[in-house]
């Protein structure tokens, strides 16, 4: 086998692997581009959804929580926490009533600081998770409880 195998061969199938690879990412690409705008719900980006993004990004909370299988994975899922939590009728006060009573000083549990967020930013924070959990992940996360 060896010697019917050439450098000239290796060569030609190199190049037409990276040929072939490079057509296969730029499709991939395209299709993405093409199918965030439908899945993404970026229609409801409010300015509450921005500053809840910012004190998202602010207080680092992807360095404990995971929000749509990116981040931390020290602390609860958050991309169907809307949900799980209460929906329209009850997330905002339990959010409320969560961050403000933050750290709970239980023995033996992870503790979640207190970020002193003001009730503003934490209606901005609520209104980014909900916007998230409006998103069209295909069933991410496998289960309700993240």
């Amino acid at each position: 086998m060896s010697e019917s195998f050439t450098k000239g061969m290796a060569r030609n199938i190199y190049y037409g692997g990276s040929v072939f690879f490079f057509l296969i990412f730029l499709a991939l690409t395209f299709h993405t581009t093409k199918e965030m705008p439908e899945r993404d719900n970026r229609q409801n980006i409010t300015e509450s959804v921005e500053r809840g993004k910012h004190l998202w990004e602010k207080n680092n909370c992807i360095g404990c929580h995971s929000l749509l299988g990116e981040g931390a994975y020290f602390a609860p899922e958050l991309g169907n926490v809307f949900q799980r939590r209460g929906g329209e009728a009850g997330f905002k006060m339990f959010l409320n009533g969560w961050m403000k009573a933050q750290p709970l000083n239980i023995p033996g549990r992870r503790q979640m600081p207190n970020f002193h967020l003001n009730d503003q930013e934490i209606d901005d924070l609520a209104e980014f998770l909900k916007w998230t959990s409006e998103m069209d992940i295909n069933g991410w996360p496998p289960n309700i409880e993240g």
